[in-house]
């Protein structure tokens, strides 16, 4: 596999839209790792800052897919990874344009995933903020009864066993994308990473590596129940649509997880400064996530050139 002597092929995937500095730093990152991606593919959501150009000119290594239209990270992640695999990717390194990655955090990602039994199909990162501080955004979901012998196999290898992971540095196994498939598209944003991570883990081994550690360049340090305004619509969409056509949880985890969204909502409505705006992406959420599931990627990106 990969280059003829057993190491893998490693394509990185960044999805951008509209944040030029952010993109500059999170590509210089990469660029600058130990062990460097063997190929880096850039997917442009259809900015309009001059994202494309800039990565043209100055990012000439990397493959920029250029999309015209905006399909938010899902999309963006769904077109990437689509032709991460097309290029022959054992491995895809999966990050947003606001991740910026220490030096060593692809080589200890690999190191990772050569010492926990199995492999893991998956390996997360650790994500802190720009003070240091552990990202509440990025936790990955602990694995509910880890068996004590893969806990300790992970903790040996500095890893802990996880059920799910964000898009903000994560290392997957192509051949599982292959056999369980892309995010879905039409998530457009949030939840795509949940949904996309739990149906690849589900009866498989994933481990978040303490070692690798990246930098998510938010503008303020909290987790996803911050007042969303009228984005709390993909929330309750998204979350109906996993709960309900997602492969990726058992039943009981739907019960533990739709329980642990009730409180999230809850603890959202009593901090918002403007509950009128949840109310209605609540209510257009529940209508939407109830009166269709989503479409294919095939149609939700099929007026694209995504290869």
């Amino acid at each position: 596999m990969g280059d003829g002597r057993g190491a893998p092929r490693v394509v990185a995937v960044v999805v951008t839209y509209n944040r030029r500095e952010l993109l500059v730093e999170a590509l210089e990152a990469v660029r600058a790792q130990t062990r460097v991606p063997d190929a880096v593919v850039v997917v442009d959501n259809a900015s309009a800052d001059g994202t494309a150009d800039l990565v043209r000119e100055r990012f000439g290594e990397a493959e920029l897919l250029a999309l015209s239209r905006n399909t938010g990270g899902a999309g963006g992640f769904a077109a990437g990874l689509r032709l991460a695999l097309d290029r022959g990717a054992d491995l895809v390194w999966l990050m947003d344009d606001d991740t910026v990655p220490e030096p060593g955090a692809l080589a200890a990602l690999l190191d990772a995933r050569a010492n926990v039994p199995g492999p893991p199909v998956l390996v997360a990162s650790r994500v802190v903020w720009t003070d240091g501080r552990d990202h509440p955004m990025n936790t990955p979901r602990a694995k509910p009864r880890a068996p004590a012998a893969e806990v300790r196999a992970a903790e040996a290898a500095g890893c802990v066993p996880i059920r799910s992971a964000s898009f903000v540095s994560v290392l997957v196994d192509a051949d599982a994308v292959r056999e369980r498939g892309l995010p879905v598209a039409d998530y457009f944003l949030w939840n795509d990473d949940f949904e996309f991570t739990t149906r690849l883990l589900r009866g498989r081994t994933g481990v978040l590596c303490r070692g690798s550690v990246v930098v998510h360049k938010t503008r303020t340090f909290g987790s996803t129940d911050v007042d969303p305004g009228e984005r709390f619509f993909y929330e309750v969409r998204n979350k109906i649509w996993l709960f309900t056509r997602s492969d990726g949880l058992t039943t009981g985890e739907r019960v533990l997880y739709g329980g642990s969204t009730a409180r999230r909502w809850t603890l959202t409505f009593v901090r918002s400064q403007d509950r009128a705006v949840l109310r209605r992406g609540l209510f257009r959420g529940v209508a939407a996530g109830l009166r269709a599931g989503p479409r294919s990627n095939d149609e939700a990106l099929g007026d694209l050139d995504t290869r």
